[in-house]
């Protein structure tokens, strides 16, 4: 794979929106000055999806997942850095010049990259075979036309034809320079006993199966001869970058309609969604053959909360199917069903009426749920009352997974309309069933934990099982410093905590001004939050102990070192030319519009302010900003996701500051918080250094000259700590008081 130049980099995140990379994935809606949606990492009804356009990040403060632009792509499309940086140039029509793969880079390409790769190079020979070669055209495409789909949708679709030559797309891919090894695990070929190979595909037409973000995953392949023996649909098998259960069909395509529409039309099949989509019905997507799951309800959750679900008038089909609406309301998702007319399904009925006959007919005919599940149910019940009984039982079972109380209160009237029972019982019986599923749910969860905490024992057992002996010769000359060494990692770990606040405050607010610091001759300078931390940190000689906060601080000390200077300068010279370009409009806008001079030198007085006030607020956005957006696209895996992690944490204020009538924010204290926080990491330290010796005063109370030693030592430490607030508060350390 090409690497990409640091100014396509630049490039590249510097024209990526979070707000706008995000709603290809999640519908967001505004919130303050953010935006919130349902995470796309897990399954939620109610929203903690946070995007901060300022922060240029977002974040999931239930599963703790989201990042850059580029972290989001990394993790949704399961990319590494690179690929993520090709999507999102894609994405912004930012060129990158690559070079063709040498053999040995393709052997080195990650076996995800590598099976999109080769995907990506089958559906293009699928394509060119249906419009490029005789077999293609007269079987192939032959077929589509037969069935009234057109030119646009079958490039729209990327439809396409597999040769019926047993091993035709496997040498055309060997040729190209891919491997059996990526097209045996996508599925594109089959290893048969006795080492025979072919192609899949074979003598089928072909349906790309894409990704929210257009990557083809999978294929269906659908033959054309009517021998019973052999499947009508072949599909790719589930594989590293292919789960059925968490793709839908046209959702690539429908994503946009469904958004606009706020609504998606749930059908069956692969023609189903094409014939929708040529009818102009396109907020359209199919479960492709397979029963609807979770996974792929929480994508159309993340777009919409409005579904309709389109049956054909197979009875038999619908009662296979209705599983599909329970968990449709489980999601919290608004459901409605149409039924089509005796002998259509969505193909047919789209080829044989207009567009405008289509739109009417799901407004006028898609109807609620319960009564389209009990027509199905209550179909054969006839007087049996046993049958009815059963009948109602699922019903009530299908009331009890929607999540919200007053839909299910009225569902429960409507079906105590309907059936002639009391609203009581039908409401007692609901309560049932939801108190049947929670205890069902907590044991599944117990087994879970239980399975979890004993693969983690057992993981813990062999890893200590494998830690070699130490019983070298030399051993017991090493025994204190090699316990030393095994214990660095223990207190680190204990230490992280501090250091954890520390880095915060340096990614969130390092180039800030904090305060006034004095130095050895008393001549006071101004000091950024990040400079306040460095001298603190090395008056007292520490430093992170913690590998992945040193390497992030490192990097951020680096960063200010390299790129400040150059970034806050370029930032000053923007503001100025908005400020000398505001005030113009301004004073134009006075002149034309003010009564007499009082009037205009007030306004010209308030204008200046204003546009001071844009300036000044602006360069400290863009100031605070500076480490969190640089270090949360780094190439670095370890400073990138610390980046993220802390710059993207909630903090509540306290009570006692929210009393006040101007709240008082984490920035307003910086000058107390900074101090404190390298004090706090100075007592932790002090204290481990005493929790060391105390272990070491009782493994060495045999020996006096030991102890009077460690006594001596412990008092020093309890001595530093005792006058620790004191050592601090001597700093002169001075905050600036603007008027």
């Amino acid at each position: 794979m090409a690497r990409i130049d640091e100014a396509t980099v630049r490039r590249i995140n510097d024209a990526a929106d979070i707000v706008e990379v995000v709603s290809d994935y999640v519908r967001l809606k505004k919130r303050g000055s953010g935006y919130i949606g349902l995470c796309p990492f897990h399954n939620e009804r109610t929203p903690s999806f946070s995007v901060s356009k300022s922060r240029n990040i977002c974040k999931c403060f239930s599963c703790g997942k989201g990042g850059s632009p580029v972290g989001f792509i990394m993790e949704i499309e399961q990319v590494d850095y690179p690929g993520a940086l090709r999507i999102l140039a894609r994405k912004y029509g930012i060129a990158i010049e690559e070079r063709e793969l040498t053999d040995e880079e393709r052997r080195e390409a990650s076996e995800r990259e590598s099976m999109l790769a080769v995907n990506e190079f089958a559906m293009r020979w699928f394509e060119r075979n249906l419009q490029h070669t005789q077999e293609g055209r007269d079987v192939g495409l032959a077929y589509f036309r037969h069935r009234g789909i057109s030119d646009r949708m079958i490039e729209r679709f990327h439809l396409g034809y597999s040769l019926e030559k047993r091993d035709a797309l496997r040498q055309e891919a060997l040729r190209a320079g891919f491997t059996d090894e990526f097209l045996e695990k996508t599925g594109l070929i089959m290893r048969h006993e006795g080492g025979d190979i072919s192609d899949r595909f074979r003598a089928r037409v072909i349906y790309p199966i894409f990704t929210l973000s257009g990557k083809v995953v999978g294929f269906g392949g659908r033959t054309l001869r009517t021998d019973k023996k052999m499947a009508k649909y072949v599909n790719s098998p589930e594989s590293v970058i292919y789960h059925k259960s968490t793709e839908l069909y046209g959702l690539h395509q429908a994503k946009p309609s469904i958004v606009r529409k706020d609504k998606c039309i749930l059908v069956e099949g692969y023609m189903d969604v094409i014939s929708m989509h040529q009818a102009g019905i396109e907020n359209v997507v199919a479960s492709s053959g397979t029963s609807l799951t979770e996974g792929q309800i929480r994508l159309i959750h993340r777009f919409t909360e409005n579904v309709t679900v389109i049956y054909d008038s197979d009875p038999a089909g619908i009662k296979a199917s209705l599983r599909g609406i329970d968990l449709l309301l489980a999601e919290g998702l608004m459901v409605k069903v149409l039924l089509l007319p005796d002998g259509e399904d969505p193909d047919s009925f789209a080829q044989g009426h207009p567009s405008s006959e289509v739109e009417r007919y799901i407004a006028e005919n898609e109807g609620d749920f319960v009564q389209f599940k009990t027509d199905i149910l209550m179909k054969d019940t006839g007087n049996d009352p046993i049958a009815r009984s059963r009948a109602m039982t699922e019903i009530v079972r299908t009331i009890a997974v929607i999540p919200e109380m007053m839909l299910r209160t009225t569902y429960i009237a409507e079906c105590s309309r309907r059936f002639g029972i009391g609203e009581e019982l039908l409401t007692l019986q609901v309560r049932r069933e939801i108190a049947a599923r929670a205890e069902r749910q907590a044991a599944e969860d117990r087994t879970r934990q239980a399975r979890r905490s004993w693969d983690t024992a057992a993981g813990e057992a062999a890893e200590a099982s494998a830690v070699p002996s130490a019983a070298q010769p030399e051993a017991a000359v090493q025994a204190p410093a090699a316990a030393a060494s095994a214990a660095a990692p223990a207190v680190a770990n204990r230490l992280a905590p501090y250091e954890r606040e520390i880095l915060r405050y340096v990614l969130r607010y390092g180039p800030l001004y904090l305060a006034d610091m004095a130095d050895e001759e008393g001549h006071t300078h101004p000091m950024s939050v990040i400079d306040v931390v460095a001298s603190l940190l090395e008056q007292d000689m520490m430093q992170f102990s913690y590998p992945p906060y040193a390497d992030t601080y490192a990097a951020a000390r680096a960063l200010m070192a390299r790129s400040w200077p150059g970034y806050i300068a370029r930032q000053r010279e923007r503001l100025e030319a908005e400020r000398e370009s505001r005030l113009a409009a301004g004073r134009e806008e006075i002149r034309q519009t003010a009564a007499d001079m009082a009037e205009i030198e007030r306004r010209e007085q308030e204008l200046q302010q204003s546009v001071a006030t844009m300036v000044d607020d602006s360069l400290e956005e863009a100031s605070r900003t500076f480490i969190s957006r640089e270090l949360g696209v780094d190439p670095d895996d370890t400073v990138r996701q610390v980046t993220l992690s802390l710059v993207s944490e909630r903090h509540k204020l306290s009570k006692i500051h929210s009393k006040f009538s101007r709240v008082e924010t984490e920035r307003d204290r910086l000058v107390e918080l900074v101090p404190m926080a390298i004090y706090n990491l100075k007592e932790a330290i002090i204290e481990q250094r005493l929790a060391a010796l105390r272990d070491e005063l009782r493994s060495r109370g045999s020996d006096p000259e030991a102890c009077r030693r460690i006594l001596a030592d412990m008092g020093q430490l309890n001595e530093s700590k005792k006058s620790l607030a004191a050592y601090l508060g001597e700093r002169t350390i001075t905050p600036r008081h603007h008027k």
